[in-house]
């Protein structure tokens, strides 16, 4: 297949593959960043240039100077919420996943075997009940009250850093632009950003209330088998008259570029809706101009989107590299820029 990218006269190649078991590679442990370095902006960032497949070593630092000027970059400015329960005694725990009514939510619970349709219990200061069991194995929990989350909640970091959060997390797990509460996962890739260096550059803010279906591991063995959980979104009327008069979309993160390429066509508009859109090759962006990321796991939907963006086989050499070059991998590590 032969794929042109937009405004540019090269064309490439690229092989594509429908195979969840493509997207996989080689990382060694030591290289899963379980801890943020002592400042935000102090990442390592490797470029890609999805026309040559040149890759550069640079700084997050240096990321101002890849935007010329018409450019905007968009960053996903949802809050990560605490979402992450314990009974008092220790024996319940739940991770609240995205609210669905008045005090019910949509939960992962643990443990599974006992909390079937109308087990009650208590937790975070209200009385619960299991409404219902979903088919993939989630319940949902209506409570008599909202569950006090900035009392009994933490922050749910994701199982790959072995350990429980702790303050460091309730900060650094969390942009500094962080604005509208409701994601269980943070937008990675807004983690490096300070106040000082977004006032460096022209930029505009989505929510993307990220859910645990981003983060799934994909069962299937085709790609296009997959299903994507609907996550909640939201551009604001300042924002949109921002993106329609850019020259160039910087997407900060696969969230923002998802909420980007779920418009229809014409004029990006206003709205407050949801998306289940999954990128994967041979995806065509229309909104999208370069991607800001971290890097992600084997054979997740978020290294699909990327490969989808700049090829697959660039996008896994490039990973390769960042391994021999020992860079920092996943939520707290470094960053990519594709271009």
């Amino acid at each position: 297949m032969r794929v042109r990218t937009r405004g540019k006269k090269t064309w490439q190649k690229r092989r594509l593959s429908g195979r969840v078991a493509d997207y996989e590679f080689a990382l060694p442990a030591d290289l899963i960043a379980s801890r943020p370095l002592a400042e935000r902006d102090a990442s390592r960032m490797l470029v890609l240039d999805r026309r040559s497949g040149r890759v550069e070593h640079r700084s997050f630092r240096d990321f101002p100077e890849y935007l010329d000027p018409g450019d905007i970059a968009v960053l996903n400015n949802s809050r990560v919420i605490k979402a992450r329960l314990l009974s008092q005694d220790r024996r319940i725990e739940l991770l609240l996943v995205e609210p669905v009514g008045p005090r019910e939510w949509i939960c992962l619970v643990k443990p599974g075997r006992k909390m079937r349709a109308g087990f009650a219990f208590s937790i975070a200061g209200a009385a619960a009940r299991v409404t219902k069991v979903l088919v993939d194995g989630s319940r949902i929990v209506e409570f008599d009250r909202e569950p006090d989350l900035e009392r009994f909640g933490s922050i749910p970091i994701p199982p790959y850093f072995h350990r429980k959060s702790d303050n460091e997390d309730e900060i650094r797990y969390q942009t500094v632009f962080a604005e509208s509460s409701g994601s269980v996962a943070a937008p990675t890739a807004g983690l490096h950003f300070t106040s000082q260096l977004l006032s460096r550059i022209p930029h505009a803010y989505v929510t993307l209330h990220v859910g645990i279906g981003t983060f799934l591991p994909v069962k299937v063995e085709r790609v296009a088998d997959h299903h994507m959980h609907a996550e909640r979104y939201s551009i604001g009327e300042e924002a949109a008259r921002t993106l329609n008069a850019a020259a160039r979309i910087f997407a900060v993160g696969t969230t923002s570029a998802r909420v980007l390429e779920s418009q229809p066509a014409g004029p990006i508009m206003p709205r407050s809706s949801s998306t289940g859109i999954f990128i994967h090759p041979p995806f065509a962006f229309s909104r999208v101009g370069a991607l800001l990321t971290n890097f992600h796991l084997p054979k997740s939907t978020l290294l699909m989107l990327v490969c989808a963006f700049a090829g697959r086989e660039a996008v896994l050499a490039a990973y390769a590299e960042a391994v021999r070059e020992r860079y920092r991998f996943f939520s707290y590590g470094d960053c990519m820029l594709v271009v």
